[in-house]
């Protein structure tokens, strides 16, 4: 299985910032200990290009994030500390969600070890998000003509307000967000399909919304590729979860959608998107789950393949 990261760059952050950029190296040392990947076979992208990233984005917008020349009121919205370093990893994060996609496309599932940032609008960054990496990867599919139809699966605990707004009306991308109601951001943008859960929703009944919304999702909607947003914040221990699952649980969730698209035999490009737990290493046991069942799911395709 293809396995994509970015991070090879370090950047400033400010003093407690709740941003847990550490888990990412430490995932990594947990995937190479698996024995899922060799250091070889963690590949790190290249930078998205201008002409993938303002297929989504403003091109005014691009210029003065690349310059640097992000209003105060802007950075305060982001709430992370603009740098060369990480404007350089969003464009390598993003390189590698559309990377993961190509691959998912040709294998049946690619995993990149980031991605996620939905909060992120045609023209302002917001929430952690300077670049929506999955709506680019959405439409450099499209735009390479590999796909037609791609749904974009957001299993985060906040509501993916940037890609609803990015998507409204596009009759190419299908949204669908399973989210608190409780949890940021407190003004929507409505997608095709959103389900707003009550805090501390717990197991049963996130996994049961969760079927029915796919079940919604796939009447509506036949996508080719599915670019999937594997939360950690729905865990009961995340600072800014509010839905209370247990480990089990959203390995439940992934089996569950794993399982929905392998019946369909539709290509799945995974992003881990957040994760905030206030013990860094709940956050890595949850995406290392994560990347565990997408490596069992592209061993028992393969398996089909040869057979």
């Amino acid at each position: 299985m293809k396995i994509f990261h970015s991070d090879i760059l370090s950047f400033p952050l400010h003093p407690n910032q709740d941003f847990l950029v550490a888990k990412y190296e430490l995932l990594i040392r947990r995937i190479l200990s698996a024995g899922f990947a060799r250091p070889r076979e963690l590949l790190t992208p290249p930078e998205a290009t201008l002409e993938e990233i303002t297929r989504v984005h403003d091109p005014d917008y691009v210029e003065r994030l690349l310059k640097g020349q992000l209003s105060p009121r802007e950075l305060r919205e982001v709430g992370l500390p603009w740098s060369p370093g990480i404007i350089e990893r969003a464009r390598r994060s993003t390189g590698a969600t559309i990377e993961a996609c190509r691959w998912a496309l040709r294998e049946g599932v690619a995993l990149h070890l980031g991605g996620g940032t939905h909060h992120a609008f045609r023209n302002r960054a917001k929430g952690f998000c300077w670049l929506n990496d999955c709506a680019i990867a959405a439409r450099a599919m499209i735009a390479e003509q590999r796909v037609r139809r791609v749904l974009i699966l957001d299993c985060d605990v906040h509501q993916g307000d940037g890609t609803a707004a990015i998507f409204r009306g596009d009759p190419d991308v299908f949204t669908f967000s399973i989210h608190g109601s409780s949890s940021y951001p407190y003004h929507r943008k409505p997608g095709d399909l959103d389900i707003d859960l009550p805090s501390d929703t717990g197991d049963q009944a996130y996994l049961q919304a969760l079927e029915a919304g796919l079940k919604t999702a796939l009447e509506r909607f036949t996508p080719e590729l599915v670019i999937y947003l594997a939360g950690a914040d729905i865990y009961e221990g995340d600072r800014y979860g509010s839905l209370s699952l247990s480990l089990d649980g959203i390995g439940l969730r992934d089996r569950l959608v794993f399982d929905c698209f392998a019946r369909s035999e539709t290509p799945l490009a995974v992003t881990l998107a957040g994760g905030y737990s206030a013990q860094i290493e709940d956050a890595v046991e949850i995406h290392f789950q994560t990347a565990r069942i997408a490596f069992e799911y592209h061993q028992r395709r393969n398996v089909r393949i040869s057979e």
